[in-house]
Order: structure tokens, then C-alpha cells, then sequence
């Protein structure tokens, strides 16, 4: 199960009781913003798109958007979201569980700013009710991600 592969790559830095599994589903930002009693924009969703015949990962605030215009300037091509097959064969982790974290060797990682205005995130780990509270600078350190980027409309 994907989860458990998170808990062992936090485990690795004496993390892994930081992960938690929550009885209801936190699939969604709404969900999980609802189970944790938080704004939306605190859930780190981690979106999965196809670049070069390759999955790159962007972790955003859960409130806002893709710009289409910032993605094409920023990666040369139209955004297009991998299939929700190609998520698990290509990232590791199936929809609803997707995070930055245990991903299969290749995958890039990208840290939109969005998530800047916030001390600390909820990205998901690995399963539709998983999750780790983690500061900006932990997910950075966590998330072997390869640069920050903009590639948002503003939030609200």
C-alpha cells in the first residue's frame, strides 16, 4: 500500500508517527480541509501532469488553480493531467493520495508559491485518508522538490 511506502521513507528521519490516518476520506481539499477543520488552502494538493513523456509533480494551496498560461511559459507545453492509470504506474501513488513524498525514481517535483502564505501544510501520504502536517521548510526538505515555481491564478 502506497501509505505505508511514505511511512517508510519518513522513517528515515524518525518521522513517521507525524503521519496520520484519519477515519473519513481526505481525498479531496474539501475533504480534507473538513476533516482537519481548516482552511482550504492549507491542503497541499500535489497535481500530476505529463511533460516529455515524463510525470512532474506540482504541490499548490489547495485554494487555487493552474494558470494555463504561467504552465505552458514555465514547461513549453500545454498542462495536461496524467489518467488516473498513468498516475499510479508513472508517480507510485493512486488519485486522492498523491504527494511529493516516496515517489517512483524519476518524477520532478515542483513547489508552486501559493503555498508560501501558509507557516505549515497538509499534503497527503500515499492513501485517500493519510496526511503529515509539515512546515514550508520541511517540505522542502522532504519533497526532494527541484525548484519553486508560479504557475497559479491569484488565490481569493
Amino acid at each position: 500500500m502506497s501509505v505505508e511506502k511514505v511511512k517508510a521513507y519518513f522513517k528515515k528521519y524518525n518521522m513517521e508517527e507525524r503521519v496520520r490516518e484519519l477515519e473519513q476520506s481526505c481525498a479531496t481539499v474539501e475533504l480534507a480541509a473538513q476533516a482537519l477543520t481548516c482552511e482550504p488552502g492549507r491542503i497541499a494538493k500535489t497535481l500530476s501532469f505529463l511533460v516529455d513523456g515524463k510525470a512532474i509533480l506540482i504541490v499548490a494551496a489547495g485554494d487555487v488553480k493552474i494558470d494555463n498560461a504561467k504552465y505552458k511559459a514555465q514547461f513549453g507545453v500545454k498542462a495536461k493531467m496524467l489518467s488516473q492509470d498513468q498516475v499510479v504506474e508513472m508517480v507510485g501513488h493512486a488519485v486522492g493520495g498523491v504527494c511529493p513524498f516516496a515517489v517512483n525514481d524519476g518524477v520532478d517535483v515542483f513547489l508552486d508559491k501559493s503555498l508560501k502564505r501558509f507557516e505549515t501544510v497538509f499534503p497527503a501520504c500515499g492513501s485517500s485518508n493519510s496526511l503529515i502536517q509539515l512546515s514550508i521548510l520541511e517540505l522542502e526538505q522532504y519533497s526532494g522538490y527541484s525548484s519553486w515555481v508560479d504557475l497559479c491564478k491569484p488565490y481569493k
